[in-house]
């Protein structure tokens, strides 16, 4: 909810249509699920079996000789099912429709800015830059006055006859003709131009240490190791190859870890009010505990590690699910 009231501006800023906007939304579906498909799992088997032991259905079962591991084959299967899904949107589907989002958004922000302005009134393009125009038809303009104080030093106040947007990867320009130019910096500057091209930079500001790594695909994103990288950018990458390849393991664990709370509580035959929230306490910790360990990986010798540490941790809970 909060990703997509954060688009909402779209819709009053820059006119977009709803249904573009129903785009963005699906578009960023995929990316939602893949964070809480874990969480997910672990509060649907916590949620059954509880019931099941309140129901004292899992004593029955365990009396007739059920082993613990035939009661609890359904949600690891159930767990099994998701870890796989949860690969797929995270290896291949998330970061071709996180790739598309951010496309969308640039194309409907910049692209289509000539939507917001509006004839016979002065638009704050961004802060600082206001743009007046008398007729909009399309990308073509007529009478143009451009004021831009985004500068304290360099002030620009140009007028034009004739004026069109453009837009390329660098963000939005307007190509003017016919105008006259008043500019304020070094020395004042007054004259007149045939053509005038003018990149507006309304576009987010380029941050040399970004590092756009949700939306690489996974093959170029596993070639990016051995590229220069300073330090944020590896561990950039290294988290999101942890977060792809070894976020979905935790469905599983999550679920062995519900269930070796619940089951063994239930079967010890004591009072297990404290259980769910025991293993809610416990889902919590590991969370927090793969979460701040995956946003510390710099090299690929710390990756296999966590990946180990799930290994054992699932082995452990495993031997004591199963335990008869």
């Amino acid at each position: 909810m909060v990703q997509i009231m954060a688009m909402m501006k779209f819709l009053i800023n820059y006119g977009v249509k709803l249904s573009n906007f129903l785009g963005l939304t699906v578009m960023m579906v995929p990316f939602i699920l893949s964070i809480i498909v874990p969480f997910v799992t672990f509060i649907t088997i916590l949620f059954v079996y509880n019931k099941m032991i309140g129901d004292n259905e899992v004593i029955v079962m365990a009396a007739s000789g059920t082993s613990p591991g035939k009661i609890a084959r359904p949600a690891l299967v159930l767990a099994g099912i998701l870890t796989v899904v949860n690969l797929i949107l995270n290896v291949w589907i998330v970061p071709a429709t996180q790739a598309k989002f951010y496309d969308t958004q640039w194309n409907l922000r910049y692209g289509l800015a000539h939507l917001k302005l509006q004839e016979g009134a002065f638009t704050e393009m961004s802060r600082g830059l206001v743009v007046y125009v008398d007729k909009v038809s399309g990308y073509d303009l007529k009478h143009v006055m451009l004021s831009d104080i985004r500068k304290d030093k360099s002030q620009m106040i140009i007028f034009a006859e004739n004026g069109k947007l453009v837009t390329s990867m660098r963000g939005l320009s307007i190509v003017m003709t016919n105008g006259s130019l008043q500019a304020t910096g070094n020395g004042d500057i007054i004259g007149t131009f045939d053509s005038f091209d003018m990149d507006l930079s309304v576009t987010e500001k380029s941050n040399n240490s970004s590092f756009k790594s949700r939306r690489m695909p996974t093959y170029d994103l596993i070639k990016s190791i051995s590229q220069d990288l300073n330090q944020k950018q590896r561990k950039t990458v290294f988290t999101e190859l942890c977060t792809r390849f070894l976020q979905p393991v935790m469905n599983f664990i999550l679920a062995v870890l519900c269930l070796a709370i619940l089951l063994r509580s239930s079967l010890l035959r004591r009072r297990t009010s404290f259980a769910p929230a025991l293993a809610v306490v416990a889902m919590s910790v590991v969370m927090a505990a793969f979460m701040s360990a995956s946003n510390m990986l710099e090299s690929v010798s710390d990756l296999l590690m966590l990946a180990g540490g799930q290994v054992v941790l699932l082995v452990i809970m495993m031997v004591i699910l199963l335990k008869k």
